[in-house]
């Protein structure tokens, strides 16, 4: 297994983390399927969403991989009017990820980001390494040493 730039900074800081790598497949597979594969709930395991606001802001997402992120309730939780997702092509150029490999940490510029709020419920949580097919896991205590993060509900009901 390679280290991302994601373990690298993770390193750097000395903060404790789990490598985890799921295989050499180029291709994104989904949240759910990362989970299982991890054998790991749903609910522990994040995908890391990029949006654009009317203003042309952009902000970072974090929602357990089941779940789907609410667009009106993410614009008020960063007090913009709306949201929309980043179009996949913009993803690489504005933030070094490519689908299915971002990740809120090493990102070409840091954004607001803010998690939904059940990622207190965990001792650790799961999130992209920053490349399609390895995961860290570390306490959100951790996460939020590394990156500032809110916390809201973001997720529809």
């Amino acid at each position: 297994m390679e280290k991302t730039n994601v373990m690298r900074k993770l390193d750097s800081l000395k903060i404790t983390h789990n490598e985890h790598f799921l295989g050499d497949d180029k291709n994104a597979i989904s949240g759910v399927e990362v989970a299982n594969i991890l054998h790991q709930d749903v609910n522990r395991v994040f995908k890391t969403l990029v949006t654009v606001a009317k203003s042309n802001n952009h902000y970072v997402f974090m929602v357990p991989v089941a779940e789907e992120l609410d667009l009106k309730k993410a614009a008020a939780s960063v007090h913009e009017k709306s949201l929309e997702m980043l179009h996949q092509k913009d993803l690489l150029p504005l933030t070094g990820y490519v689908h299915g490999g971002c990740s809120p940490i090493g990102m070409k510029k840091q954004f607001k980001t803010v998690i939904h709020n059940t990622a207190a419920d965990f001792e650790t949580i799961y999130f992209s390494a920053g490349k399609i097919g390895y995961q860290v896991e570390l306490p959100l205590s951790s996460l939020q040493k590394v990156i500032r993060i809110e916390m809201a509900d973001i997720i529809k009901e």
